[in-house]
């Protein structure tokens, strides 16, 4: 990772950015990469998106309700059904991780926008029961397989220690681990379905909000990437508390 939109999506900063991205390209980082072989055509179209994006979300109000609210409920339909051809290849623990997309990034979406006195309920029937069908099957044999310790704990990040671990060849983990005593938890090599380990890693340290346990954690990961075992999420944000990155917020 090193692009600069992961320095200001980091939950320590919080600053929304659109990012667009080119991949895989053929000369990025070697003494190709110039401005010769820049797609002029790919530009273009990316100036576009962006401004356009800009510009839609600068005029954003109650009259564009109607467009954003069909887009919603397009895009949870489509992922439904992409979510239903994936969960026949997967087994009842990981396939309950991905149905779990619905809840935890779809609708919040929708919801997102009920400030404007938009009756979602009745507008949007099929956004409103999003996450409502959940396979209880498949989330009680995940906490059988991985019952164990870590799993309840609520962390909250360390004001201190700002922006992502990794970024610009800089590791900041392998820095401070090896001081620590800390092995490298295996979620740094973990590959899922739509990311790889710095991606996961990633997103467990921004979804570390003091509320979240590393349960809720795991599911929000596995939502965006695809199904992480939950054993590593708790490993890995065991040896960020080690390393003084996340403490552990005390419950009564």
């Amino acid at each position: 990772m090193g692009s600069d939109h992961d320095v200001y999506q980091d939950s320590s900063f919080g600053i929304p950015a659109i990012y667009l991205n080119d991949w895989p390209d053929r000369y990025i980082h070697t003494n190709f990469d110039t401005a010769a072989n820049i797609d002029p055509t790919k530009l273009k179209r990316a100036a576009f998106i962006g401004a356009a994006s800009g510009y839609f979300l600068a005029g954003f109000g109650p009259s564009s309700l109607p467009d954003v609210l069909s887009l919603l409920k397009e895009d949870s339909l489509r992922l439904a059904e992409q979510i239903k051809r994936q969960r026949r290849q997967l087994n009842k623990c990981d396939g309950g991780e991905v149905q779990r997309f619905q809840q935890s990034y779809i609708r919040p979406l929708a919801w997102s926008v009920s400030r404007f006195d938009v009756p979602i309920d009745k507008t949007v029937p099929t956004l409103a029961k999003m996450g409502q069908n959940i396979d209880r099957n498949g989330e009680g044999m995940c906490a059988y397989l991985l019952a164990g310790g870590g799993i309840s704990e609520v962390y909250r990040r360390n004001p201190s220690v700002k922006g992502p671990l990794t970024v610009f060849g800089y590791d900041y983990f392998a820095e401070h681990a090896k001081t620590a005593g800390v092995a490298t938890p295996k979620l740094l090599s973990y590959e899922g379905l739509w990311g790889g380990g710095e991606e996961y890693a990633y997103e467990t340290l921004n979804f570390v909000d003091g509320s979240r346990n590393a349960l809720d954690i795991a599911h929000a990961v596995s939502a965006e990437y695809g199904p992480v075992p939950l054993e590593m999420v708790v490993e890995y944000l065991m040896a960020l508390e080690k390393i003084g990155v996340i403490e552990q917020v005390k419950t009564n």
